[in-house]
């Protein structure tokens, strides 16, 4: 479909752990079933995967760099490149300055966004930010009115776009409300609690606002990754400041705990 990259077959399921095929997994030790990690089972040497989960890449691409490509920066990248689309020149507000939302002010960035506000509740995100197209920034927790309405009052009525990388549900709220009203567009890229539920009032879309979600940034994984690939080949898309440590596959609960840390 050109209107969609969600693909019932292949769509992400936590639960599955097995080959779509026959129902079983190909990993084993000491004769007992080891599941596959959301169908790709990356965390191994050696994998077997579904052909509709492999891409083609440019082969003098470096590994140890691409390797990044395959989530979080094509989802924030193309949150803001093929779904919030900002015209040159329009402001955007990006929510959570985290891998995601450092993509998707990067892809603001390529776009040519004139100005990018990244919003957090972490202030030592900031600096590092402006590395990704940041220009300004707003922290929640230094203003008594509601972040909507600082940004409104930032930007003239509303920034032209805005997209939410925390899955806080609020900050998914206030992205939608803190866009102009006749040509604002909101997209959401964090995935949410389960039990979280979405509220605005019925005259924000009325006031011709838009609201958009997006899987992975809506690019294809097999037909469009190695375009993204191509971009980091080019040099229009910088991937190594994405990249803040290199840990050996033996210390992989040490890579988790830097994770965490944030």
């Amino acid at each position: 479909s050109a209107e969609s990259n969600m693909c019932d077959l292949l769509r992400i399921n936590t639960d599955r752990g097995v080959m779509i095929g026959d129902g079983k997994s190909r990993f084993s030790i000491g004769g007992k079933p080891i599941y596959h990690f959301v169908g790709t089972s990356t965390f191994s040497e050696y994998t077997v995967m579904h052909v509709g989960c492999v891409a083609k890449i440019n082969p003098e691409a470096p590994l140890d760099k691409v390797c990044v490509l395959s989530c979080g920066i094509s989802t924030g990248l193309g949150a803001s490149i093929n779904v919030a689309k900002p015209p040159k020149g329009s402001t955007v507000a990006i929510f959570g300055l985290g891998a995601v939302g450092l993509a998707a002010a990067e892809g603001a960035r390529i776009a040519g966004a004139s100005r990018i506000i990244g919003v957090d509740l972490n202030a030592s995100r900031f600096e590092e930010a402006r590395k990704f197209g940041c220009t300004e920034f707003v922290n929640p927790k230094d203003h008594t009115k509601p972040v909507q309405q600082v940004l409104a009052d930032m930007t003239n009525g509303g920034v032209d776009r805005s997209v939410e990388c925390t899955g806080n549900v609020n900050a998914m709220i206030q992205a939608f409300e803190c866009v102009h009203d006749g040509w604002g567009v909101a997209v959401l890229v964090g995935v949410p609690h389960k039990d979280s539920e979405f509220k605005t009032h019925p005259m924000n879309f009325l006031n011709e606002r838009t609201l958009k979600g997006t899987f992975f940034g809506n690019f294809k994984p097999r037909t469009d990754l190695p375009n993204v690939v191509e971009m980091y080949m080019k040099k229009e898309l910088e991937v190594e400041k994405f990249i803040t440590h290199s840990v050996p596959f033996s210390e992989i609960n040490k890579a988790f705990d830097l994770m965490a840390k944030g």
